[in-house]
């Protein structure tokens, strides 16, 4: 908005505006090129200020002190450059004055005159020490702090020494802070010793008093409550400078020192810096760094916390966002000049004319907080250099316009036909005819521009040459009503202005909004945010969500714009989920922000804060037991039946019987266990394949003895069977009817007795082991 009320500097046509085009004179003006700056100056030294203005010589440089003129004398000389010299500076002088204070630089041309910024002019001192080291008693394994203060200009560098010599900066345990505190952490017996503080600065340097360190033996293993020694103070800085946030915190075991803001923001990356084991320092600041902050102290692995909290304020010198631009009108018409100004606090805007305090009254008015000066039926009078001041606590600037007052006599007709056309949401094209009399001295034309809601003060201007007849006005607001008229210029003022067109810019989608997120527990997700200022007007939002990686999205979920908050529900707690929002408004939906969110962490945490179940855990660990026991009585039945079946005589000559009368019949074994044997299961998949009898496939499945002997360290016997028709060897262990060998898994917990055995006589006479 700012950038489209901003006034354009009305360019110099081909360098041939000799007198004034709407109150430019190229080279007429008086402008700084280079203004004095504040300084801290050394004592009995020399002292040079320097100020360079551009204009139409001859130009007269002066300098006033405090506001009265600065008289040439042996102390002070004004160089033809505009520089001023203080042979020898003072703070304080025999006569009771000071060299000390504001200076001015001021230029004078027969146009009129200007004054520089105020420098401040302050001398290099050093006070004493209104804070000295005090003696520190601390165990071995803990903190110690140590501090002092000075007050000095410039601000005097702080250092330490120990027993005289420099304290070893590159050993990790000492941080020495600019604020001037050291800070020991993990103290040794080494550390004791006297700390003596050291200030320097230009004006000199000077020692604080001793302290002592004393180490006493460590109780680090007794628990101590985190505590916070030393919090951040309040501080108010101006803008590029250094904050330094202290934060010392003690405790067994040492806490985990942490930063935020009050607000809710985050403090960023950028320029952040954390010095020993838990001071913020932040470099560079500006005026975003203002706020609350908040040092935390935790105990590792629990809730446990300490806080301590500092205001962080951040001033910003004043800075114009529109300077006042000169202008040209005739005898009676209306001038108005437009002084914008930003900074923090905010500045006090100030007008002079020819130098001099404008005081406002009759035809001259100052409206909208001295923004806007309105000089009505100007007069010859009026014609002068008016400069706008824009100060605070923080530094103050300056900005100069200057009004030329024209006289009527042969000035060109009204340009014709003026037409406006959008060609985007932020820019317009205005295009005109040339008049119908007195074309022959154009040497320009001014295009007026102004939001049709505003006053006709907020009026700006754009300033064309004489070969086209069209312009194109740029950095407008989209979906916004402009009047435009078109006035032509020749070197001895304007002509009326044309008749006036109104048109508005194209609408345009609103921007990406803020989007924030925070888990809530394992399966709900909150979502907030914030429209942007920086694109189209919105009309609500649309929320989507989706699991990472997953081609479709959830939604949309449509909210209007007052609503700026939704819970995202029943989500999975394992998983990753992306969330996009989007604002939108009639003329369609803007860019959307995303985010990504885990709830995994909510899982851990509210599994590892669940109370612990004893009685189900000693169920579990009975229910364990018995598995265990169930596996041995298992495998003990399996071995009893392998070696029944393999080595009694009589079974093996009744089964070789058998099998030269008839194919053998399948039975089955059956072995019921509590629970799952890792060995039974290998049994029952690995043992079970086809085995060829004479030749030909018994379609039957048994236990191989190469297996067998694997599983069981028991040693087979190798008998020849007393039928000639059937060879026993160790591939074909077809006397062993183990049809559909089978372990069977009772999925029940419980504890099972261990089965009662018994022989049971097979049909043909073989015998077998049988789990009751």
């Amino acid at each position: 908005m700012a950038s489209a009320r901003r006034r354009r500097l009305v360019p110099c046509f081909l360098g041939i505006l000799l007198n004034a085009l709407i109150g430019v004179m190229c080279e007429a003006e008086l402008s700084f090129t280079l203004e004095p700056s504040d300084i801290i100056a050394v004592q009995e030294q020399p002292l040079m200020l320097h100020c360079q203005v551009d204009g139409i010589p001859p130009i007269t440089m002066q300098w006033r002190h405090n506001g009265l003129l600065l008289t040439q004398d042996q102390h002070h000389t004004t160089f033809s450059n505009g520089t001023l010299l203080i042979r020898h500076f003072q703070k304080t002088k025999s006569d009771g004055s000071s060299d000390e204070g504001d200076y001015e630089c001021m230029a004078q041309n027969s146009f009129g005159l200007v004054l520089s910024r105020k420098a401040r002019i302050q001398a290099a001192t050093m006070a004493n020490f209104h804070v000295q080291p005090e003696s520190v008693h601390a165990e071995e394994s803990g903190v110690a702090r140590f501090q002092c203060q000075i007050h000095g200009l410039p601000e005097p560098v702080i250092s330490w020494e120990k027993d005289s010599r420099p304290v070893d900066t590159k050993d990790e345990r000492y941080t020495l802070l600019p604020t001037g505190v050291l800070q020991i952490t993990g103290v040794r017996e080494e550390d004791r010793g006297k700390f003596c503080c050291v200030a320097h600065n230009s004006a000199g340097v000077k020692y604080s008093a001793e302290a002592d360190l004393i180490v006493s033996v460590s109780k680090s293993s007794v628990y101590k409550e985190p505590m916070i020694l030393v919090g951040p103070e309040n501080l108010t800085l101006t803008v590029h400078q250094t904050a330094i946030l202290e934060c010392v915190a003690t405790g067994y075991p040492r806490p985990i020192v942490s930063w935020s803001r009050l607000d809710g923001r985050p403090i960023g990356v950028e320029g952040i810096q954390v010095l020993g084991t838990g001071n913020l320092m932040i470099s560079d600041v500006g005026v975003q760094h203002s706020g609350v902050y908040v040092c935390a102290a935790n105990k590792p692995g629990t809730r446990v916390r300490r806080t301590a909290q500092g205001r962080l304020v951040v001033q910003a010198p004043a800075e114009f966002v529109q300077p006042p631009q000169s202008v040209a009108r005739p005898i009676g018409t209306t001038a108005i000049f437009t002084c914008q100004a930003q900074g923090e606090p905010e500045p006090q805007l100030t007008w002079l004319k020819n130098g001099q305090i404008l005081e406002p009254g009759g035809h001259v008015k100052l409206r909208n907080n001295n923004s806007t000066l309105t000089i009505d039926g100007i007069s010859q009078e009026d014609e002068a250099i008016y400069q706008c001041i824009a100060e605070n606590s923080a530094g103050s600037t300056q900005a100069s316009a200057r009004l030329t007052v024209l006289w009527a006599n042969g000035l060109p007709g009204v340009p014709t036909h003026v037409q406006a056309e959008a060609l985007s949401p932020t820019t317009i094209q205005v295009s005109w005819m040339e008049p119908n009399q007195n074309t022959q001295d154009i040497i320009g034309y001014v295009v007026h521009i102004r939001r049709t809601s505003d006053p006709l003060e907020m009026e700006y201007e754009e300033a064309v040459s004489k070969v086209t007849v069209q312009q194109v006005i740029r950095d407008l607001e989209p979906s916004t009503s402009y009047t435009f008229y078109v006035k032509a210029y020749t070197s001895h003022g304007a002509s009326k202005p044309s008749d006036t067109v109104t048109v508005s810019t194209h609408g345009e989608v609103p921007g990406p909004p803020s989007l924030y997120t925070k888990v809530v527990n394992a399966s709900i997700v909150q979502a907030t945010w914030e429209p942007s200022s920086k694109m189209g007007q919105y009309q609500g939002f649309r929320l989507y969500y989706r699991r990472a990686h997953t081609p479709l999205f959830t939604g949309p979920i449509t909210f209007p714009r007052n609503i700026t908050q939704y819970n995202i529900t029943h989500l999975d707690p394992t998983l990753v989920y992306e969330i996009k929002l989007l604002a939108y408004n009639q003329h369609g939906d803007g860019n959307a922000t995303m985010r990504f969110v885990s709830l995994r962490e909510a899982l851990e945490k509210s599994v590892l804060d669940s109370p612990c179940d004893c009685e189900k855990d000693q169920q579990s660990k009975t229910s364990t037991t018995g598995i265990i026991i169930g596996i041995h009585i298992g495998v003990t039945c399996i071995i009893f039946c392998v070696l029944f079946l393999v080595f009694s005589y009589r079974g093996r000559l009744m089964m070789c019987k058998t099998v030269q009368a008839t194919p053998p019949s399948g039975h089955g074994a059956v072995l019921e266990s509590s629970s799952s044997s890792q060995r039974a299961s290998g049994l029952n998949g690995s043992a079970r394949r086809d085995v060829e009898v004479n030749g030909s496939t018994t379609g039957k499945k048994v236990v191989d003895s190469n297996e067998l002997e694997r599983l069981f360290t028991q040693p087979s016997t190798h008998d020849t069977c007393t039928s000639d028709s059937y060879i026993l060897n160790d591939t074909q262990l077809s006397t062993i009817p183990l049809d559909e060998f089978a372990i069977e898994r009772d999925t029940e917990t419980q504890f099972h007795e261990p089965p009662a055995m018994e022989v049971v006589q097979q049909d043909q006479g073989q015998s077998c082991v049988k789990a009751n």
